[in-house]
């Protein structure tokens, strides 16, 4: 298997005006790239291409589930000028 390193991101996505909803990502960097994911920071606005995951597993308090996407693509978005 081969090694590599992965970012775990966790982005506010807003939900219709409502509340932000957490959605982790994880960034491989040899699929992405460590530069891409090094150069984001908090508040910053992204695009994320990539793939939506769920896994099960159990832990002492039972069964869980997480989704996250896994990213296979993310792009730093401009702020418009002010």
């Amino acid at each position: 298997m081969p090694i590599d390193e992965v970012t775990e991101l966790r982005l506010s996505v807003p939900e219709a005006g409502r509340r932000l909803l957490p959605l982790p990502v994880a960034a491989w960097h040899a699929t992405v790239g460590a530069r891409t994911v090094d150069g984001i920071v908090k508040g910053d606005t992204v695009l994320v291409h990539g793939h939506l995951v769920r896994r099960f597993y159990r832990s002492g308090a039972g069964a869980r589930s997480l989704t996250e996407v896994v990213a296979t693509g993310i792009k730093k978005l401009e702020q418009p000028a002010a």
